[in-house]
């Protein structure tokens, strides 16, 4: 711990320029190398600066979100959250991780202190949350807090944090409630606030976390920014995608021993399933209202867009594919050769999203949909985590897409889970690959085809957001071949080995493009 001994001033706090030039010289720059959600540790020459902070109050406390630009000698910056708080000596137990620097203020000894440690902190966030209570700061700014419906025990204060690794920081308030206090920020509102918050409070749908509040800086001459998100805690079992594991270990074992089998439980939950994605999708869907809500058409400039996206996303694939066959196996060059060989007809595909007629609507969509992204709850399904796809812009993740976007990753998500088990155990190493790709196949398109069924099932006919059978048709096809095509670039840089997995799923978009030319 520093000798050193900060003397603090609350009420100039946020221009206090000596304080600032102190903490971005000498006391944050070790104190961030050792957080886990700072995503700059393995780069060298960093220098990071204090940009604004942001006061917070609860009765006679004072708390402050710093937000710090952190800049790369590369020329990128990144920006995050760090909360600050005072702790006279004696008064609380803290660990020595928490402390930044011994401190003074208003004659009391104490630390400076990354304000998450400070149970009186994370009290605050909950009392103002509770009141949807606004703090005005120096600029004119405003610290929004907002409640939400499902924040039913207003005296829920009492605070932990969750041991778990994550790039944004945990409290549980009262075992009810989870906070998420962003960590990386950007001059936008986060979307999963967005999202959470307009089912929540728009809707009946019950399966997510509800929205219980948020922490926004809402700026004058810029964008707002997301502080945190408070929803309800999920009492689950495990993910689905451990669950599916499960399931898979069932069918893999009897099918070593000669069976094929599926158990009636496993199609009840995927059914299950498809019912929650389209109920989720229900709820996002609105004629009118806010209009970062509200469905749009096919209109020219998204079918530019999309085009453009998934055209860039083959070529880049393609390339990466032609510079990579070589180190293949013999049955990834196989399939890589016929990917290859079709390129024109993946192409002339692709090019019908500009001009073929769509009717159907886009709606924001969950955007990261997998097996992961639902938990199992008893005898139901919650879904999670609505940040959207972690390597695209803020912008980019409140896109409005097709609903079969997230229904296309779903899909995948079951290809990985049954391709991932078969043909990586050592309880199926001695099995021939074709015995065990027609197996694969066989699991995937049950799961498959019962998940879609559930989830067309639920929209019906006559729904506007899925106008008919050619357009679902044609726009899942599409959407199955971008997330394919995606998983190929992951696989081809990380696991060359798993490259099988993704063009067999290009492979079968393939197969149905042929069937949609007849």
């Amino acid at each position: 711990m520093s000798k050193f001994v900060l003397q603090l001033d609350w009420e100039g706090f946020e221009k206090d320029k000596y304080v600032h030039t102190v903490l971005e010289d000498n006391l944050l720059p070790d104190y961030f190398v050792k957080c886990r959600w700072f995503a700059g540790k393995a780069r060298k020459n960093w220098r990071l600066k204090v940009t604004k902070v942001v006061r917070m109050t609860d009765a006679e406390k004072q708390f402050f979100f710093s937000i710090i630009t952190v800049k790369y000698p590369e020329g990128d910056t990144e920006t995050y959250m760090f909360p600050l708080s005072f702790v006279e000596k004696g008064s609380v137990e803290l660990p020595e991780k928490a402390i930044i620097s011994p401190a003074t203020l208003e004659d009391k000894e104490g630390y400076l202190v990354e304000a998450v440690f400070d149970t009186s902190f994370r009290q605050a966030i909950f009392h103002n949350v509770v009141a949807s209570k606004g703090t005005l700061q120096i600029d004119n700014d405003l610290l929004k807090f907002e409640k939400g419906k499902g924040l039913e025990d207003e005296s829920a204060s009492e605070s932990v944090i969750p041991d778990i690794d994550s790039s944004n920081t945990a409290f549980v308030f009262g075992g009810k409630y989870f906070f998420k206090l962003y960590r990386k920020l950007f001059s936008e509102t986060n979307p999963e606030v967005e999202m959470v918050q307009f089912i929540t409070q728009n809707s009946d749908f019950k399966n997510i976390p509800r929205f219980c509040g948020s922490v926004t800086l809402e700026r004058k001459l810029e964008s707002d920014i997301t502080f945190g998100l408070l929803v309800e805690v999920i009492s689950n079992e495990k993910d689905n995608w451990s669950k599916t594991g499960d399931y898979l270990n069932e069918f893999m074992f009897a099918f070593v021993d000669g069976n094929f089998q599926v158990k009636e439980n496993v199609f009840e939950k995927v059914a299950l399933l498809g019912v929650r994605t389209a109920e989720m999708h229900d709820a996002l869907f609105s004629i009118h209202g806010d209009e970062g809500f509200r469905a749009d058409n096919f209109d020219r400039p998204y079918r530019r867009f999309i085009h453009q996206k998934v055209e860039d996303l083959l070529e880049h694939r393609y390339n990466l594919l032609t510079d990579n066959y070589l180190s293949l196996d013999e049955a990834s060059q196989i399939l890589a050769w016929k990917f290859m060989e079709a390129k024109d007809l993946i192409l002339d595909f692709v090019d019908q999203i500009l001009t073929r007629p769509i009717e159907s609507f886009r709606t924001r969509i969950h955007g990261d949909y997998h097996l992961g992204q639902v938990l199992v709850c008893e005898e139901d399904l919650v879904i999670i985590d609505f940040e959207g796809e972690p390597e695209s812009s803020i912008a980019s993740r409140k896109v409005k897409h097709s609903p079969l976007k997230d229904v296309a990753g779903m899909i995948r998500s079951y290809h990985y889970a049954v391709s991932a088990k078969l043909f990586n155990s050592p309880e199926t190493k001695e099995l021939d690959e074709k015995v065990l790709q027609r197996a694969t196949d066989r699991w995937y398109k049950l799961m498959r085809d019962t998940y879609l069924e559930e989830y067309l099932g639920y929209f019906g006919p006559l729904h506007p957001l899925l106008k008919n059978n050619n357009e679902i048709n044609y726009l899942l096809q599409f959407h199955l071949l971008e997330k394919a095509v995606y998983e190929l670039g992951y696989e081809l840089n990380y696991r060359p080995g798993w490259v099988k997995i993704p063009l067999k799923g290009i492979l079968d978009v393939i197969l149905e493009i042929e069937k949609l030319k007849r």
